[in-house]
Parts: C-alpha cells; sequence; structure tokens
C-alpha cells in the first residue's frame, strides 16, 4: 500500500531494508572468518593492521591465537561492537575490490534513490557495521549502469558516531547532526524496537519487510506501519 509523506531525510538500516539478510550472515560473516588467518600471519606487525589489531582487548590483541578465536567467538554470536566491525570492514576490502563480494540491493533500492534525490530529500545510512564497511557495500553493489551508490549518499552513522540502535538518543544525535527537523526525517527498519527508537526520537518509521527477514508478530503487524518495497513511498514535497 502508497504511503505518502512529508519528508527531508531519509535514513537507512542495511540489512533486511536494502539488502537480504542473508548477504551479511552467509557471505559477509564467512569471509572475513576466512581471510583472517592469512592477515594474521602476513599483517601482525604491519602499522595498517595494528591499527586494528590494538582495538582488541589487551589480553586478544597481543596473541594471534586469541584474537582469532575472539574474533570467531564475536562473529558466531553476531555481537555488534565496533572493534570487530571495524576489522571486518578491514577484512573485506580484499573480496569487494577483487569482485569477490558485490552487495545484492533489493531492485527497488536503486530506482528509489534517485527517484528520493529527485524530490530533494537526502538519503542517510545508519547500521550496526562500521562507517567504512558501509561506503564498502555501498561502493560495490549489483545495480547497473551505476553499480557505486555513494554519490546518492550525504551521510553515515554506526554505533561509534551515533550510538546504539535501540537507544532512543542515536536518532536524536544523527538528527541534531543536520539542519532538517527530526519530523521531517524517515527511518526505515526491519527491526521493530528500532523503529520504535526512532519513533519516540520523532521521526516517522516504517517497518521494511523483505524476503529473509523475521516474521513479525501479530501484535507488530497491528501496531506498525509495513512496507514490503521503497516503492510504495511517497515524498508530498
Amino acid at each position: 500500500m502508497a504511503v505518502s509523506l512529508d519528508i527531508e531525510v531519509v535514513l537507512l538500516d542495511i540489512e533486511g531494508t536494502v539488502c537480504p539478510i542473508s548477504f551479511v550472515k552467509d557471505v559477509l560473516y564467512p569471509y572475513s572468518v576466512q581471510a583472517l588467518p592469512n592477515v594474521l600471519a602476513t599483517q601482525w606487525d604491519s602499522p595498517s593492521f595494528a591499527t586494528y589489531r590494538s582495538r582488541f582487548p589487551e589480553e586478544y590483541c597481543n596473541s594471534r591465537e586469541g584474537l582469532s578465536a575472539h574474533f570467531n567467538d564475536l562473529v558466531s554470536r553476531d555481537v555488534k561492537i565496533s572493534y570487530l566491525k571495524d576489522l571486518q570492514g578491514y577484512l573485506w576490502i580484499k573480496g569487494y575490490e577483487s569482485g569477490e563480494i558485490r552487495c545484492p540491493l533489493f531492485p527497488d533500492v536503486h530506482p528509489s534513490f534517485l527517484k528520493w534525490q529527485k524530490a530533494g530529500a537526502s538519503i542517510v545510512i545508519y547500521s550496526s557495521g562500521s562507517v567504512a564497511a558501509q561506503k564498502l557495500l555501498f561502493q560495490y553493489t549489483n545495480s547497473k549502469p551505476d553499480a557505486d551508490l555513494r554519490p546518492l549518499i550525504s551521510g553515515y552513522f554506526d554505533t561509534v558516531n551515533a550510538g546504539m540502535k535501540k537507544d532512543v538518543s542515536s536518532y536524536r544525535k544523527i538528527a541534531a547532526s543536520r539542519k532538517e527537523d527530526i519530523g521531517k526525517w524517515l527511518f526505515l527498519s526491519d527491526r521493530v524496537e528500532e523503529v520504535e527508537a526512532a519513533k519516540e526520537a520523532g521521526m516517522q518509521s516504517l517497518v521494511v519487510v523483505r524476503s529473509g527477514n523475521a516474521p513479525l508478530t501479530e501484535e507488530e503487524n497491528k501496531k506498525h506501519e509495513l512496507i514490503a518495497s521503497f516503492d510504495e513511498i511517497k515524498i508530498a514535497r
């Protein structure tokens, strides 16, 4: 069902919203686990890797075996912690640049970005993945003819520069970074608790229902406005 909204900024989650959750869980996470041993063996003392290694707790950052075990444990539990997300982003660089990894955007994403931009709305990203990893994901997509969507995006936020995604204060902090009134922001996510936090902060927000996402409860279906495609959003200006 189409929804007409008076908005100036579209704030977007990533997994389950612009691309399938399976891309993150079944492609990106395993790739980082597989790539880590070679990096530990060949780059342990390199300045570029030391930047990421030093962010791990002291009991892990001085041992290849300890860091590897801790990293794999965090990935297996999908822990949202900044030093893990930073290292994952670093490990994904080679995969994206080599063509091994391409983000499979849902087909409505790129056309909607263009439509929103034409309507005068800014596009901003907010994910638990690091800002660096977000930029890689949108640089290397399956969109044709333009695979790089970064020129359409005006800002990136993660748990470091904004806060945790379930916290109301995070959305207020993001909105305060720009001139638009918070009531003119639209947040899109597949996670109900994030949508609720954004609403409490003063944003407009919709739950995105995509193939592969966790099913919503009957109560959640009744409580929130749902969309299955960005095509359903019309910007009323």
